[in-house]
């Protein structure tokens, strides 16, 4: 019997990072409400030829270009030297 395998396509426009100190789900999260923000009007950061607010919000939040804040998070103090 002979077993077929599939042939998998990889789209470097569709991977989320493999990071261990960024959660992927923290990344669906913030490129979801980023594709939010483009599909009621506002302009993309990138130059892009997509029209797809999903597509440009994963390039953006993969480049580092949508800034966020995690809600609850402690801030570093940062102690001044006298």
């Amino acid at each position: 019997m002979a077993e077929a395998k599939l042939a998998t396509r990889i789209n470097p426009n569709f991977i989320i990072p493999d990071d261990p100190d960024l959660s992927t789900y923290r990344f669906i999260i913030v490129a979801a409400k980023r594709a939010r923000q483009l599909q009621a009007g506002q302009r993309s950061f990138l130059p892009t030829m997509s029209r797809k607010a999903t597509v440009v919000a994963m390039e953006e939040t993969r480049r580092g270009l949508v800034q966020y804040h995690i809600a609850g998070a402690v801030e570093p103090v940062v102690e001044e030297e006298s």
